[in-house]
Formats: structure tokens, C-alpha cells, sequence
């Protein structure tokens, strides 16, 4: 993801922003909606700029990173960067606890913080793999070796086996390379150096492990396909100008090795730079190979960064491409992503699934008491007690399991686009002039959020991270919103709008079923309609001014209960 993610980042929400959601109700809707058996999977491979399984069926991922698992991050224990990374966080627990304690919390832990219950309750949310972030340190020796008996590959074989009953597909992603692929905190670097282009043994040490992961799973149809490098040669360090000329051909080289072993897994290739710099690939080498890219939308206020060069290389590269990370913001962000993303054929996959305090992920770990003494000694405070801080790591144990965690459904609502939830005005659908909006000066582009759209969009900075965020339309202008409905039902809608002068006028359409809206004030106004009919699957909404200008800010669908 990159350093910018490993800072200080838990983003402030809106504490309204679908609040009211009872995550019992979410989860019953959702399994309601989910099969009793999950269905075999098949082998994945490409064809054009599609993934397909074996009947030729399009898959389109929508997963989840498995972060902080294998490669434990600093960031997502709120330490500071005497923390940053595993090795650093596995020395501070030996000095807080002492080596015998410290190594009996981390098998404990990697044995509890991604166990078969989350993977069933991911795979009834609705999403349909995962990519865990593996560090080689997990699979090799002391001496760099790799007898296929390690933790790591316990771990893995667990995951695979669970995610096969759950219908759930695999991207074995190689995180943290030997020696490091990109010099920083989240490779596990020893002396922030990529030495994995440095030392030649360290190519020696990642070729043999792909070809113990190959051998171990080319029979094996739940793993979708080999991540072989993440987010390799940063520019900022000079890592990607030293060596960004050695990485396609180390790709090549590695794959290589792998189909000596394995013909049919696909081949996942990551630009340098965080995995954006795509310059570095020339033409495929393999006929099954998917190119990847990394999105996070840091801007503030916020952007919604354009992914057109990505397009514009899968055309020439006649491959798949796929953003295999993509997070780390607030629900509006995230809606209007996998949106974009789906609109263009692009699959996706949610960073991360779970972490320490977090209102911007699926679920939340609560902090132990006494958290914060550990995490000031990881900033250089004061060291707390032995009894105190084993106390704190003995909760934290019991608080990554799934059922001790806090659930937002707000972020499974917004990266799948599923109601019940809040939509953002500005979140239309993708497509442009007459498909995703209506307006009669289709050569205006916004100023701000999404600066390649006709629709007017006004973002006011509501703190570091907080904005509220607006559409104005004209008589006559319309904007459309497409969602899915786990169930058919009914269903409140309400909206907040003002009028720009006096009174104004909109309606809100879904299928045959239109309600009018008088919008009487120039204040912004929370207007509820009557009940409006869902379809399960997906459903469309437009809202169109018919006397305005109108100001729309959001929509938010909440359950309909029996009175």
C-alpha cells in the first residue's frame, strides 16, 4: 500500500453515516440471500481482458486483503515506527514479555486472527476472495531453506481448505519477499534496503519458495492465482530507478520457475512504485497473466483518481488487469471505487478486512485495556510493567477473534453497494452524459471529487478528514444511482436537500414507483418519502429536478419495519 499508508491514518467517519444499521439485521438479510452449499470452484485463467473459470463464465473478484496476519503492520496496532513492521513488532513483544511469552502470543495469535468463522461470515457478506498478505520469513529456515513443514504453510493450507468450503477463491500474495522487494516497513525489511534485487541468494530463496507454493497447490482450483510480488521499488527511496529494469525479467524468470511445476494458475504481475508504475512491462510472457494496480484516494478533500492509464495498458497488453488494493478512506470513497472499478471490468479487493480501532473496515479489533502504555513504549515512552503488558497482550488474543470484534456494516455496504445504506449524491453511476446523469452542459467538468464528470459537485472540508459533499442540479437534470437489495421489500428513503432559491421541485423513480419531493428550504432539510417496493438484486434509483435549482447531499435507505 505503500508508506502513506502506514502512518497515523484512522480516518474520522461520519457518525451518522448509517449508524442506525443493526449488523444482526445486515447479516440476516445478507444469509438470507446466500446459498446453503457453497458451489464448487474451478480453476480461473484468462482470456482477453477477462478472468473466466472452466465454463467460460466471467468472475469479476470482489475480496478482501487478509492483512496483518501473516505481516503484522505497525499502523494497524497503532504503534509508532519503532514498531513499523513484523520483525520490529516481534522484538518490542520479547522485551515487553520476554522470548518465552512472545513467542507463545504470536502462535496464538496467527492461530486466531483469520480463523474459519471469518471466512464463512465474509463469503455471507458477499464477497468472493481473499488475498493474504504472506511474509517469506513464515515459509523458510533460519538458513533461507524451505521444507514445506513451516508455520506458514500450515497457516495457508488451513485458509485454502476454508475458503474451499465457503466457496471462496485465494490470491497467494507474497507480501514480504527474502530480502525484501521494496526497502521499507512493509516488506519486513532488516535494513530498508530491496536487497531482494541487491543479493542474489535472495532470488535463489523466492524462486524456491514459488515453486514450493506451485508444487503445493497446482492441483488446487480455490487458489485463483500467485501475487508474486507486492508493491515492489518504491521511487521515493531510489529503489525503482536502481532496479526497476531487473523486475519484468525477474517476473519472467519466476514464472518460469512455477510453470515447470504448475501449467494453470494465473500469473499476477504488480508494477513498480507501489505497483502503479506500469512502464516496466513490455508485452505478456505467459498467456495467463493479470496485471495489478493499487488505489487509495489520499487527496483531501477527496478525488476520485482516474485509472484510465490502467485501461489504456490493458488494451495494449490484451490481459486482465485488477486492483488488488483499494481502501483505506471512508464509505463514500469506497462506493464510488468499486463502482468505477465494475463500470470498466475491473475486480477489486478490500484493504483490510480487519484491524485495530477502525470505523473505515469491515471489522474492528477493540484495544485492550492498557493498550496505550504499550503503544507509547512503541514511541519511545516509558516501558510498562511485564504483568501489565502480558495482561494487554493476553486481551488482545481474545479480542482479534471474530466474535469479540466490533462489525461496521456501513463498509460492506458501500464497497458491495448494497442497501441498506447512505448514498452520496455525488456517487452516481458511472458511464457519463444520458447514463449515469443527465445535463444540459455535458462539456462542464466538476471542480472537484470528480473532475472528469459534467455534474456540478461542491466539497467543503469539514475537518482533516471529513467533507460534505454536494450535487446541484437545474430543472430538467437528472442523476441515477444503481444498488442491490439482498431481499425484496420495502424500504425508507430519505434525503437531504435544500432548495438554492425559494421553493424547488424533484422526483425520485425506481422502476414504476415515483414520489415528489417539495423542497421548501434554503437550510439543508432531511425529507423522508413514503415506502418505496425493492427488488432483490439490483435495483436503480434516478432523481431528477423538475423546478430548482436543487442541492442534493445524500440518500439513505433504511429498512422498513412492520408497525
Amino acid at each position: 500500500m505503500g508508506t502513506l499508508r502506514r502512518s497515523a491514518r484512522q480516518l474520522a467517519r461520519r457518525t451518522g453515516l448509517v449508524a442506525v444499521i443493526l449488523s444482526t439485521i445486515f447479516l440476516v438479510c445478507v444469509g438470507a440471500a446466500a446459498a446453503e452449499t457453497a458451489p464448487g470452484l474451478t480453476f480461473l485463467h484468462t482470456r482477453g481482458e477477462d478472468i473466466v473459470n472452466e465454463q467460460g463464465q466471467k468472475v469479476l473478484l470482489r475480496g478482501l486483503g487478509l492483512g496483518n496476519w501473516f505481516l503484522p503492520e505497525g499502523y494497524m496496532w497503532k504503534f509508532g515506527q519503532r514498531a513499523d513492521r513484523p520483525r520490529r513488532i516481534e522484538q518490542l513483544t520479547q522485551e515487553l514479555l520476554g522470548p518465552d511469552a512472545a513467542s507463545r502470543f504470536w502462535h496464538e495469535f496467527r492461530r486466531n486472527y483469520i480463523t474459519q468463522a471469518d471466512i464463512q461470515r465474509l463469503a455471507q457478506l458477499g464477497y468472493n476472495s481473499v488475498r493474504p498478505a504472506l511474509n517469506s520469513r513464515l515459509f523458510l529456515t533460519a538458513s533461507g531453506g524451505c521444507t514445506g513443514n513451516e508455520e506458514g504453510f500450515v497457516l495457508l493450507d488451513n485458509l485454502v481448505q476454508w475458503c474451499k468450503a465457503a466457496g471462496v477463491y485465494v490470491i497467494v500474495d507474497m507480501h514480504a519477499a527474502p530480502g525484501g522487494q521494496t526497502g521499507a516497513n512493509i516488506d519486513d525489511s532488516a535494513a530498508d534496503k530491496p536487497e531482494l534485487f541487491m543479493e542474489p541468494k535472495y532470488e535463489t530463496q523466492l524462486t524456491e519458495l514459488w515453486q514450493a507454493l506451485a508444487r503445493r497447490y497446482k492441483d488446487e482450483p480455490t487458489v485463483a492465482g500467485y501475487d508474486l510480488l507486492n508493491e515492489p521499488l518504491p521511487e521515493r527511496t531510489g529503489a525503482a530507478k536502481a532496479y526497476k529494469d531487473r523486475l519484468e525479467p525477474l517476473y519472467q524468470r519466476l514464472t518460469k520457475a512455477i510453470r515447470e511445476i504448475d501449467p494453470r494458475h494465473m500469473i499476477i504481475l504488480e508494477g513498480a512504485d507501489w505497483a502503479n508504475e506500469w512502464s516496466v512491462f513490455t508485452r505478456p510472457f505467459d498467456p495467463n497473466l493479470v496485471y495489478e494496480f493499487h488505489y487509495y484516494c489520499w487527496n483531501n478533500p477527496t478525488v476520485v483518481n482516474s485509472i484510465q492509464k490502467y485501461l489504456d495498458y490493458r488494451t495494449k497488453l490484451g490481459a486482465p488487469i485488477w486492483g488488488g488494493e483499494t481502501g483505506e478512506k471512508d464509505d463514500a470513497i469506497y462506493w464510488a471505487t468499486t463502482a468505477y472499478f465494475e463500470a470498466n471490468n475491473v475486480g477489486w479487493s478490500f484493504w483490510p478486512w480487519k484491524k485495530m480501532d477502525a470505523r473505515n473496515a469491515p471489522c474492528s479489533v477493540k484495544p485492550p485495556g492498557g493498550w496505550a502504555a504499550v503503544t507509547a513504549y512503541s514511541r519511545g515512552g516509558a516501558k510498562p510493567a511485564r504483568a501489565a503488558a502480558q495482561q494487554a497482550f493476553d486481551e488482545l488474543l481474545a479480542n482479534i477473534r471474530l466474535d469479540n470484534c466490533v462489525f461496521n456494516p456501513d463498509v460492506v455496504a458501500a464497497t458491495l453497494r448494497r442497501v441498506p445504506a447512505r448514498i452520496e449524491a455525488a456517487n452516481f453511476d458511472p458511464g457519463g452524459q444520458d447514463t449515469g446523469y443527465s445535463v444540459h452542459e455535458p462539456k462542464y467538468r466538476s471542480a472537484s471529487y470528480r473532475p472528469s464528470e459534467a455534474v456540478p459537485i461542491t466539497q467543503v472540508p469539514m475537518g482533516r478528514w471529513q467533507t460534505e459533499r454536494y450535487i446541484t442540479l437545474q430543472p430538467g437534470e437528472w442523476t441515477a444511482y444503481t444498488f442491490s437489495s439482498p431481499t425484496t421489500g420495502a424500504y425508507n428513503l430519505t434525503m437531504r436537500v435544500r432548495a438554492k432559491a425559494d421553493s424547488a421541485q424533484a422526483q425520485v423513480l425506481i422502476g414504476d414507483q415515483a414520489r415528489t419531493l417539495q423542497v421548501t428550504s434554503t437550510a439543508w432539510t432531511e425529507i423522508k418519502l413514503d415506502p418505496l417496493q425493492l427488488n432483490s438484486g439490483t435495483n436503480r434509483l434516478k432523481w431528477s429536478v423538475s423546478q430548482g435549482p436543487v442541492e442534493l447531499e445524500w440518500l439513505e435507505f433504511s429498512q422498513k419495519h412492520a408497525e
